[in-house]
């Protein structure tokens, strides 16, 4: 809900919300209402109506967030001095005080989504403030030409340009460090459970008892953007640490319970006890554990690096990499993970480098031609 500085809820985000509630996630409609909020500060700022609204006030608000420093609820400490800059290690950069460019892409996509509900039901602007860029002379939703090449219709006029990151596979000496520096059992089984088949983090947080398949060593793990079903494996060394963490906690689990529990930080009078381990948690974990290694690792770097170690694993086909990525276009696993490791190619070329002038001339041709056509034809003397 959005609230007016009256703390009255502002009617067109309360309905617009409220229907993109019944078609969405409740996180999709968190973030959605961040960025109607962000909108109604701006246009009360350059005094415009909601639904008097132009195009001229999306460009004004993405030219401001081009420049503008996101507000914090607390000054920057120890992340100051590294705030925008690229760690040594990981060759990860650090997130800074602007607005990022796929910030502001989602905010273009949020308005647009807002007035094109509003313009559905009869009660909002003439047009959508967020126009679609088009190139000249085409007209909406006209045939593709097979003799012209295709492009896509739709893309926002003023949306940023993304760079496209390449996943990058952790090394296995830096692997190696970040599993030492986890302190618990729980911590070891996690992080195992990741790099051996590539959940994302909601996927692992929301496995129960019954999820678990010590036989066949599979873990059934709910899919984040289909909510499907589905079964994993896991390699040993994860069912080892998982083994060992369930004997720390030193209870039962019921079997319709998440199996990760933390201690509670504050005693609020009934003793420590344990509760479901969420996602802040475990960034919390690598809070402390990028302290300890001078790193920035997440838990979508597991990810990764599981994807990467599999598509280049030649008994597996790019098909088996999507299935267990739970990827809904094999195109997806393709373009993204079917790269080449830029270390190994710099490495190939610096070999060629090094043994480009100390190769062996070859033998010279002393039968049937003469030295000096094949020293103009090759380019060099024999």
């Amino acid at each position: 809900m959005l609230l007016d500085p009256s703390g009255t809820a502002v009617e067109p985000v309360e309905r617009f919300l409220r229907d993109f509630a019944t078609r969405n996630r409740p996180a999709s409609v968190r973030s959605y209402a961040y960025d109607l909020l962000r909108w109604w500060r701006w246009l009360q700022v350059v005094d415009v109506a909601w639904n008097q609204a132009t195009p001229a006030e999306v460009r004004d608000l993405v030219l401001w967030m081009k420049q503008a420093a996101k507000p914090r609820r607390s000054p920057r400490t120890v992340s100051a001095s590294i705030a925008g800059t690229v760690n040594p290690i990981t060759r990860k950069r650090y997130l800074g005080d602007q607005y990022e460019p796929t910030t502001v892409r989602h905010s273009n996509a949020v308005l647009r989504s807002f007035y094109d509900f509003w313009l559905d039901v009869g009660e909002g602007p003439l047009i959508n403030p967020v126009p679609l860029h088009r190139a000249p002379g085409r007209r909406p939703h006209e045939h593709h030409n097979p003799l012209k090449p295709f492009r896509p219709e739709g893309r926002l006029r003023y949306n940023p340009s993304l760079a496209k990151r390449k996943p990058r596979a952790m090394p296995d000496g830096q692997w190696n460090e970040l599993f030492a520096g986890l302190r618990s059992n729980r911590d070891r089984a996690i992080v195992a459970l990741a790099i051996s088949n590539g959940a994302r983090a909601a996927e692992l947080l929301g496995v129960r008892g019954v999820d678990l398949d010590w036989g066949d060593q599979l873990i059934r793990v709910v899919r984040k953007g289909t909510h499907v079903e589905q079964w994993l494996p896991a390699s040993p060394e994860a069912f080892v640490w998982l083994r060992l963490y369930l004997a720390d906690l030193g209870v039962a689990l019921e079997p319709n319970e998440p199996i990760w529990r933390t201690l509670r930080r504050r005693d609020h009078g009934d003793g420590l006890r344990r509760q479901p381990l969420n996602y802040e948690a475990l960034r919390a974990v690598f809070r402390r554990l990028n302290v300890l290694l001078g790193t920035n690792w997440s838990m979508h770097d597991l990810r990764h690096t599981a994807a990467i170690r599999m598509s280049r694993d030649g008994s597996l086909s790019m098909r088996d990499v999507q299935i267990i990525l739970g990827h809904a276009h094999l195109s997806t696993t393709a373009d993204v993970y079917l790269i080449e490791d830029e270390d190994q190619v710099i490495s190939r070329v610096a070999q060629h480098l090094a043994t480009r002038d100390h190769r062996e001339p070859p033998a010279p041709v002393t039968t049937g031609y003469a030295d000096a056509d094949l020293s103009v034809l090759f380019g060099r003397s024999l």
